[in-house]
């Protein structure tokens, strides 16, 4: 593999410009019929040699894997499509130190394949490209609430191999892998795949209890099991969050997994506990994907006990 010296050098004016909120809209929105209503795109780096840290909104997970908060944008849930604005910032760092900032993130799918677009900065000067193709192998899964995306491969263009070659010094191509996408968007609609056209029916006055909606579960956690072995599965049930909202699941302050909550508010999650893990207390922790919370709790714990 041909390298050369790093040539990229990011000036404080230009990465504050990245840091900062305002990357730019997912663009033709409106053509798509289902208005994104918050989410996550999980990204999972290829390239063993560089290391993935973020700027907030996103959140940094466990290895080389990031959570990116879904800002906006639309989604056709029938078609598999959407155009989805990323918060956050995620920063590459190579082999030799050098830093590169990936801002303005956006996503667009439009059935099997797609693009992921970033903003950058090389040599001090800010600039916006295609930097991956996106594919995948399977089809999308569609709730109620919203539309999930899994293992989607991202595929470095000609702009991206060139940026990413510029950068490091390491010379890559167009067509080397990039990452792994798993998108989860909540689109606060019906699921359309399953759900049939209903049957008009009269209208009528809707009762108080009605009218105030059902009752929200209480925030709150539990585990299915208070004590077991290296080597099981352990479950983990929350409550008291927003229908829709994408939750994720921290193990010992190590952010591992996500879950959706249901109309309910509720989340269910199941894990497995290594073969290696230490005796005594562990804490399993739920918290908003987005970095917003219920107003009644910022968070929910609950510990589980090893032996």
């Amino acid at each position: 593999m041909a390298n050369r010296p790093g040539a990229a050098a990011v000036t404080g004016g230009a990465l504050l410009a990245l840091l900062c909120p305002g990357a730019a809209v997912a663009q033709d929105a409106d053509a798509y019929p289902r208005e994104v209503s918050g989410g996550y795109a999980a990204l999972t780096l290829a390239d063993q040699d560089v290391s993935l840290d973020v700027a907030a909104p996103a959140v940094r997970g466990s290895g080389d894997r990031a959570w990116f908060p879904a800002a906006g944008g639309g989604a056709d849930p029938e078609a598999g499509d959407a155009d989805v604005e990323l918060g956050g910032t995620a920063l590459l760092t190579s082999a030799a130190g050098e830093r590169l900032p990936l801002s303005g993130l956006r996503l667009r799918l439009d059935g099997d394949g797609g693009t992921l677009l970033a903003r950058t900065a090389v040599a001090g000067q800010a600039r916006e490209l295609d930097l991956a193709e996106v594919t995948s192998g399977a089809e999308p899964v569609v709730r109620t609430s919203g539309v999930t995306w899994r293992g989607l491969r991202a595929s470095l263009t000609a702009d991206g191999a060139a940026l990413l070659s510029e950068w490091s010094g390491t010379r890559y191509a167009a067509g080397d892998a990039f990452g792994v996408l798993d998108v989860t968007v909540g689109t606060g609609s019906e699921d359309v795949r399953e759900t049939p056209e209903p049957t008009p029916t009269p209208p009528r006055t809707p009762t108080e209890t009605e009218q105030a909606g059902p009752e929200p579960a209480p925030p709150g956690a539990s585990v299915a099991h208070s004590a077991l072995a290296p080597g099981s599965r352990q479950q983990v049930s929350g409550a008291g969050f927003a229908p829709g909202e994408v939750v994720l699941v921290a193990i010992d302050g190590d952010t591992r997994y996500q879950a959706t909550a249901d109309e309910q508010g509720r989340v269910s999650r199941t894990f497995p506990v290594y073969d290696n893990a230490v005796e005594g207390e562990h804490v399993v922790r739920l918290h908003s994907a987005d970095g917003s919370t219920p107003a009644a709790f910022k968070a929910v714990e609950v510990t589980f006990a090893v032996h």
